[in-house]
């Protein structure tokens, strides 16, 4: 783990902490990350719990104990301590390899399923929402997520079902007003009907722009959602999956498939892919499918930093080798979680954009 994967690896448990609630705080352009001072602890240091602390209005410490919990277990981290005022040390970790491969083995092993788990075991759950187009697709994705997690449960809603929305994927499994408070959420702008979205956008941009957004903010539902380009996150997201499915394709006409024959040096990657059950167990935990929205756009960003700086494929001359079968394996990974989770999104992961 270099120094600059080390950053990242700090500015995406910074990222968590606020998408979380856990801290309130501006997320920083970036981390700095330096060589521990003689007589220090650790390979590592860095002060942004120190940075985050007065807009947080928390103790530095206590900011470094947060930031650690999301940062320890990561691939390439062997330990994590808080030293003096708030200080963040780490000790890196040679044996890493061996961690990011069982995650790799785990996902390609579970498909689609990776990440599912029995969080809510046993519960029973009745997500009640009002007759408007952003709750309805918000509580039956909840529900998704919550099933994923063990949970049994059912929607309700206040009045008959819009017609409209079985072509946004949303079925409502009985109406009226039982004891239940409903979803909360922030409406869509008048006007904008589940028939009108769908004209407009189509059924995969509606759902991405009703649910990217936490549920109190405004659902942006406008011509962004179309663009074919990575400045929209839906579809870097989407890309991100067609080009790993790609990239199996090719390496089957070279010749070769995947495997995770030795480490393949991409932390963040390993990270975003170690991170994803528990992002999916918070999100049903939560009712909070925008965590996993979000959790797609970090795996995506991980991909194509793997894709530039590690190529799968061979280039040129050269011959298909181990580190090339284990490039793809971890592509095929990633490209494995982004269909998962944009399956529990009830998006499409096309093969082909």
């Amino acid at each position: 783990m270099t120094p600059a994967d080390l950053s990242r690896t700090v500015l995406h448990a910074v990222r968590r902490a606020v998408d979380e609630d856990a801290v309130r705080a501006p997320v920083p352009a970036r981390v700095r990350v330096e060589r521990t001072r003689p007589g220090g602890s650790g390979d590592y240091a860095c002060a942004v719990a120190l940075q985050l602390a007065g807009p947080a209005a928390l103790p530095a410490r206590e900011v470094a104990a947060l930031l650690r919990d999301r940062v320890a277990g990561t691939p390439g981290i062997g330990r994590v301590e808080i030293t003096g005022p708030g200080f963040l040390n780490f000790t890196l970790d040679a044996s890493a390899g061996a961690t990011g491969a069982a995650c790799v083995r785990q996902v390609l092993e579970q498909g689609l399923r990776y990440g599912w788990g029995a969080e809510c075991a046993g519960q029973l759950h009745q997500l009640h929402h009002r007759r408007e187009v952003r709750a309805a697709v918000v509580a039956g994705t909840v529900m998704k997520l919550l099933r994923a997690q063990g949970a049994r449960g059912r929607t309700t809603c206040e009045g008959a079902a819009d017609p409209d929305w079985e072509r946004l994927g949303v079925t409502v499994d009985a109406h009226g007003r039982p004891p239940v408070p409903p979803v909360e959420t922030r409406p869509v702008p008048a006007g904008a009907t589940a028939a009108e979205l769908l004209e407009r956008l189509g059924a995969d941009a509606t759902r991405w722009g009703l649910l990217r957004p936490a549920g109190h903010d405004r659902a942006d539902l406008g011509e962004a959602l179309l663009v074919q380009g990575e400045a929209n996150p839906l579809f870097l997201v989407r890309y991100a999956h067609s080009r790993a499915r790609a990239l199996s394709r090719e390496a089957e006409r070279l010749g070769f498939t995947a495997g995770y024959d030795q480490d393949v040096d991409a932390p963040s990657l390993h990270a975003a892919l170690a991170d994803h059950p528990g992002v999916l167990a918070s999100a049903a935990r939560h009712q909070a499918p925008d965590r996993l929205a979000r959790h797609l756009e970090t795996v995506a960003h991980a991909f194509f930093d793997l894709h530039d700086t590690c190529p799968p494929l061979p280039v040129g001359d050269e011959k298909p080798s181990a580190a090339h079968r284990s490039r793809l394996a971890l592509a095929e990974a990633a490209g494995t979680v982004l269909a998962g989770g944009l399956s529990l999104l009830g998006i499409s992961a096309p093969e082909h954009l």
